[in-house]
């Protein structure tokens, strides 16, 4: 079922973007992402985030590329496409809203770079401004960083994605993707400029 779904979701843009990033790294970053990736294996990192900081403050790598680098320094044998199945095996349902919520994003404009990990997939801009979780069987989790944004009954705290995101919107079905989730989104992005 999950090849079928794949086939529909734009993984090729995905992939292209991601691909985009990795071929402009020596030439942004001074380094490769081989490179990167042994450099990174001379040091021990208890955090993603320490990795990341430790790239931004030492090389002056942006955060983009730092976050980039160091996640696929730890997915290393896994492809962005191989790490959303593994994130939806057996959250299948979850997939269309998945869909619909990169269709929205790629819609704010071609610097968006959508950069999956292990457990999430991160929404980049300058910077990170989304992060979707499947987070039970019948429901993604969208982080948000929304700066000076209060939060509502439907905008909660970040919950779970503690400093990574500043709001978390609880999505069930894709009805649920409406005008008012997708300000939120374009906010996020405008603030990630």
């Amino acid at each position: 079922m999950y090849l079928e779904i794949e086939n529909e979701l734009p993984m090729d843009k995905i992939d292209k973007a991601l691909q985009s990033m990795i071929d402009n790294m020596p030439e942004k970053t001074g380094k490769s992402l081989a490179q990167w990736k042994a450099l990174l294996k001379t040091t021990s990192f208890s955090k993603h985030s320490e990795a990341v900081n430790f790239l931004k403050k030492e090389h002056r790598v942006t955060h983009g590329f730092a976050n980039t680098i160091v996640a696929l320094s730890k997915e290393e044998d896994n492809s962005p496409a191989d790490l959303v199945e593994a994130q939806y095996k057996g959250k299948e349902n979850l997939l269309p809203i998945y869909k619909q919520l990169l269709t929205v994003v790629k819609g704010f404009g071609n610097d968006v770079i959508i950069t999956p990990k292990k457990t999430t997939v991160s929404i980049i801009r300058k910077k990170q401004f989304a992060l979707i979780k499947p987070a039970t069987k019948t429901r993604i989790d969208l982080g948000l960083k929304l700066k000076d944004t209060p939060t509502t009954e439907r905008l909660e705290n970040s919950g779970p994605f503690g400093t990574m995101c500043t709001h978390r919107v609880k999505v069930s079905h894709s009805d649920e993707i409406d005008d008012q989730l997708i300000g939120w989104l374009k906010e996020a992005y405008q603030m990630a400029d």
